[in-house]
């Protein structure tokens, strides 16, 4: 199983503790790289493919995504064919 494999499976389980650096490994796997958004966009942070945009906010203090967070992240996903 490879670790694109094993972060969607573990994606897919909805856990409590999907942290942030994982959800960039992901995306990561798809394409997406992280854009700045410019210095007045506080904690939002967008990733790219160069077409496409998944926006979310940064979590902060803890480094986990909330359940909504992996909700959205799932759903984005699927609507655009990755999973």
């Amino acid at each position: 199983m490879s670790k694109k494999e094993k972060l969607i499976a573990r994606l897919l389980s909805k856990p409590k503790d999907f942290t942030f650096a994982e959800l960039e490994a992901l995306l990561g796997c798809f394409e997406y790289k992280q854009v700045s958004l410019g210095k007045t966009s506080g904690s939002r942070v967008a990733f790219s493919n160069g077409q496409d945009y998944i926006r979310l906010h940064k979590p902060h203090p803890r480094n986990t995504l909330k359940a909504y967070q992996v909700e959205d992240i799932i759903t984005a996903l699927r609507e655009r064919g990755l999973l």
